[in-house]
This record gives C-alpha cells, structure tokens and sequence, in this order.
C-alpha cells in the first residue's frame, strides 16, 4: 500500500538523502515547506497518512480534520506544539527525535553564543563590516570564574556542563527532576530556581516547554537576577517570553541575551526586542549540524515506516494510542 506523507520540516531529506529514498518506498511524498498554522493545516491534512513535521500547530482542530492520519514524526526533540492529548484519543503516534547528535549540537550551539555574548562577537562583526573601527565599544568578559545557571539538567543540560567545565566556572542547575548523584556527575550543584536566579553570571535555558514551564520566568524572576546578567534560550521562548525579555533588557535588569527560539516561528522581524544592540538571533538551528540532521532524517523515518506498518516506534511519545491504532491494511 501506499501512503500519503506529508512533509513540512524544510530541512528533512537535506542530509540523509538516504531516508527521503526510504520513505518513497511507502508512499508519496508532498513538501509543504512549514511550519503550518492550524489553518494552513487543515487544509493539506485530510486525506494524509503520516506527517514528518517541524514546529506545525497540531492543535485539536486540526486533528479532528485528519481522517486518515496515523502519525506524527516530529523532525526534532520538543513537541510542545503538537496537543499530544487529541492526538492519543484519535490513535494518533506521535514520535520525536531525541538523538545525541542533535542534544551535542545544541550544546556546543549555546556555548558558542555564551562566548559571542560576552566577547560581543557578534556586534563587533556588524559594526566593522558597516564601516565603522571601533574597539574599546567592545571590551568583553573572562568566562572563567562566572557563575553559570542552568535551568533544566537534561540531555542537552548536562552536555553543556561537561562543554564549559574546561572553562573553570562555576556551575549550578535548577531541575527537579534530577538527583544530585546525576549533578555530582558533572561537577554541578543543584539548587533552587531563586538561588540560580540570583547568583548566575549566566543563565542558560534547556527544560521542555510544559505547564510548569510557560512562563517560568517572568519579571518577579527578572528582579531576582544579579545586575549584568546575560541568558542564553535555546529551548523554547514560551519559557521566557519575549515581552518580558524584552523589558528587562530595555531596563537594564538583563545586559545581554541570545535567543534561538521564538513565541511565533518565523518571528515578526519588526519586533524591538530583534533590533537592541545587546542581543544576538539566530533563526532556531541550534540543532542544525550535517551529523544530527542526517541522524534525525534516518530516525523519523524509520519510526514513520515502523507507524505506518502496525508496528510500534521506537522513540513515541504517547504509547496509549497505540491500542487505538487503525489497522493499516484495513483502510
């Protein structure tokens, strides 16, 4: 049989040509470059088998629109956008990516703006190349010695840790969800979020976008920060919101940020917060390396194939749906 896949991640099949191949061998495959609105959604998701998605709103309406839908791959490790609940009442799988070429790939990512940031890297580029020599206007920052907060001690978290200990800093984390044998593993002590906040020459973000999460820092949390503080946000901009961020900054309570992620994907360029000198964007590729996107491709698509032959996913996200699942061969 073959299936109907949609595929709105631009970059999917870019460098792992091998998994494009594969899936050709079970369906056909329609490029809608993403991510989709629940309205641009809707109107390509009623007829399809599968999606290979990137950051598409999956809300409830528009899998209520998916008659035939047995799979959604996302190309990537947070899933937030998708309304995972509606998906598992539809007997809809839902699979991610968590790979440790993407979780490496966005760790050595924030490192590398932590550095930009405090070395103005960045500005200094865009000023010189406008025409302008200028150098004490640049003077950074010694990473050495700095206190650096991490909120959230996952997979990327604790990669970051190993990456800045040759660094000789100072690191704590906020994760609840951690036991301090795992800290103690990489030379991190855990603390509550109010000690982090205050003590942190550097915040740097990498817990999934949850309930608890949204809105985790908001301008209480801002004015617990110590003066001169720089945060780095490479997980999802819900966490932080931009508002917010952008106050602080403007106010002088932030010195600096590097943002990778945004409220709405693609952003509206118009925003004060991307025109302040102080701030360094990138357009959410924090996870973009030919190594982890090749082994993303190969992963999604095989979860995708294994999804749509009744068989079970290895990386799934909501497992009771599977009992819901439609035959493949009956439709």
């Amino acid at each position: 049989m073959k299936y109907k896949i949609l595929v709105t991640s631009n970059s999917f099949g870019e460098y792992g040509k091998e998994a494009l191949e594969l899936l050709k061998n079970y369906g056909e495959i329609k490029r809608v470059p993403g991510p989709l609105s629940e309205t641009e959604l809707v109107k390509e998701i009623e007829d399809v088998d599968a999606v290979i998605a990137t950051t598409d709103k999956f809300t409830r309406t528009v899998l209520e629109k998916a008659k035939k839908l047995k799979v959604i791959g996302r190309h990537g490790i947070g899933y937030s956008e998708i309304d995972v609940v509606a998906a598992t009442e539809r007997g809809i799988l839902v699979t991610y990516t968590p790979v440790p070429e993407e979780f490496q790939s966005v760790a050595e990512f924030t490192v590398g703006l932590m550095l930009a940031l405090m070395k103005k890297i960045s500005y200094a580029d865009r000023t010189l190349k406008e025409g302008t020599w200028e150098r004490k206007r640049f003077v950074g920052s010694l990473l050495k010695g700095k206190t650096i907060g991490i909120i959230g001690l996952g997979n990327i978290g604790r990669r970051v840790a190993r990456l800045l200990s040759s660094f000789k800093v100072n690191l704590i984390a906020y994760d609840p969800y951690v036991s301090n044998e795992i800290a103690n593993r990489y030379h991190v002590a855990l603390v509550d979020l109010q000690t982090l906040l205050k003590n942190s020459d550097i915040i740097t973000i990498h817990c999934p976008l949850t309930k608890e999460t949204a809105g985790l820092i908001g301008w209480k949390e801002v004015e617990l920060m110590k003066p001169g503080v720089l945060v780095i946000n490479t997980a999802r901009a819900q966490i932080f919101p931009e508002e917010i961020l952008f106050k602080a900054l403007k106010e002088g309570k932030i010195a600096g940020a590097a943002i990778d992620v945004y409220e709405k994907e693609p952003p509206d360029l118009n925003s004060p917060l991307y025109k302040l000198d102080n701030v360094i964007v990138t357009p959410h590729i924090a996870a973009y390396t030919r190594e982890a996107l090749r082994k993303m491709d190969i992963t999604v698509a095989r979860d995708v194939i294994r999804a749509l032959t009744g068989k079970v996913p290895k990386y799934i996200v909501n497992p009771n749906a599977l009992h819901l699942t439609k035959n493949p061969n009956s439709r």
